[in-house]
């Protein structure tokens, strides 16, 4: 049932999505900096800063499922031992960082006109921080290992015992007192957002999830080139 995971059935479909993705993403880059920038209306207590919550946001979101994605495929991959969901997550999880530091940055640059200060150890900055530093010795596990299987174990081990804070970030607001306000845009529920920011925020999110999906193939691709030129080698 995992076969179609394998590397002779993906390759020949990423250079197609990687094509596909670049003919729509500068359009989408486009419509949604018009939207953020030029159209959304300014906050009426924060102004014109608000306009950094369309790329803050969507970079915590992203920085978030990243990292649960990397949880469930190491977990899949104790289970199955399919050898390809260790590449896969060796290509999501610098982009995990990216938009971990991205969001960590960001959120400093919007908290100071905000809050009047770039940084404050509270729940949901802490949390943000520690996710960060997840990230930061899973990639190291790859770099600093040599054999695959201790690789394995270490990065899922340190995916697992990560993953633990994924709540935490997301409920920090809720659990204990913060500077950030709670959730604005709720799956269940009514969202206190107005459309006119939402509609920029949706779509920036979409901006955000076609640029790590076009790093990611084009990492994925990479790691796919590796590994054949490995078995070439020893045949």
């Amino acid at each position: 049932m995992f076969k179609f995971f394998s590397s002779s059935n993906v390759y020949s479909l990423i250079q197609k999505l990687i094509n596909f993705i670049n003919s729509i993403f500068f359009l989408i880059l486009i419509i949604g900096l018009t939207f953020a920038l030029h159209l959304s209306p300014p906050d009426y207590v924060q102004g014109d800063s608000v306009r950094i919550m369309y790329v803050h946001v969507p970079a915590a979101w992203l920085a978030l499922a990243c990292f649960s994605s990397i949880t469930f495929l190491s977990i899949l991959n104790f289970i199955f031992k399919i050898r390809n969901f260790y590449f896969i997550n060796k290509s999501i999880a610098p982009i995990g960082l990216l938009f971990t530091c991205l969001a960590i940055i960001t959120g400093s640059l919007w908290g100071q006109p905000t809050w009047g200060t770039w940084w404050v150890w509270d729940a949901r900055l802490t949390s943000m921080f520690v996710l960060m530093l997840f990230y930061v010795f899973y990639i190291l596990a790859f770099k600093l290992l040599r054999k695959e299987e201790l690789i394995i174990k270490v990065s899922s081990i340190i995916a697992i015992i990560g993953s633990i804070n994924i709540p935490i970030i997301k409920y920090s607001v809720e659990w204990w007192t913060t500077l950030h306000q709670p959730a604005s845009i709720k799956i269940i529920g009514s969202s206190s957002i107005h459309p006119a920011m939402l509609l920029p925020l949706l779509v920036m999110l979409l901006v955000f999830l076609l640029y790590g999906a076009l790093i990611f193939l084009m990492k994925y691709k990479t790691e796919i080139i590796r590994i054949k030129k490995k078995n070439l080698k020893r045949l």
